[in-house]
Parts: structure tokens; C-alpha cells; sequence
């Protein structure tokens, strides 16, 4: 597995490939939050696991290619790095508790 960096265009890609996903998670289908949107009725933590994010199928985060990502939100995306599967940063080690997304 390459352990690469993520390009200085990154916010632009996955927000691209967030939009071109309707914000929606791909293997749950949950709709998540648009950058800035802050519903009052959900608590800091429901908000939080809320976040649409993008995962590298390689885990190599240089590799951008469009076959390689997919939107997942932040519990899906947890699923894929949990227990050694996958290539857990340590500001991912807070998703177990607080569902932190870094």
C-alpha cells in the first residue's frame, strides 16, 4: 500500500465529488450536511456523524483518481478503517468515541 499526501486541490475534489453524490453516503444512502448547513435540532455529535466524507479504495490519499474515491459519511468511512483494516491516522483514533471528524 503507497502512503502518499493528499494533493494541495484536495477540498476542491472531494467537495466536487461530494456534490456529484447529492451528499449522500454511498453505501448508506444517509443524506449528510452541506458545508455551513447547522441544523439547530441536531447536538454537536448528530451533526458530526453528519459529515460526508471521501475514502480512497487504495488508502493512498495521492491517488485521486475518480474509480479510487467514494463519498461515505463519517460511520461508513469508519467502518472501512476500523480494526487494522485500514490505515487509521490518529485524529481518526477519536471517530470510536466522539464520532470527531479530522
Amino acid at each position: 500500500m503507497s502512503q502518499g499526501v493528499y494533493p494541495d486541490n484536495w477540498k476542491e475534489i472531494a467537495t466536487a465529488l461530494k456534490a456529484a453524490s447529492n451528499w449522500r453516503c454511498a453505501k448508506c444512502g444517509r443524506v449528510c450536511l452541506r458545508p455551513g448547513e447547522k441544523p439547530d435540532n441536531l447536538t454537536f455529535s448528530e451533526r458530526k456523524a453528519l459529515i460526508l466524507q471521501v475514502h480512497h479504495w487504495n488508502r493512498d490519499p495521492s491517488d485521486n483518481r475518480v474509480e479510487n474515491l467514494v463519498c461515505l459519511c463519517s460511520g461508513c468511512h469508519l467502518s472501512y478503517h476500523r480494526f487494522g483494516r485500514g490505515n487509521i491516522s490518529p485524529g481518526q483514533l477519536s471517530l470510536f468515541g466522539e464520532q470527531k471528524v479530522s
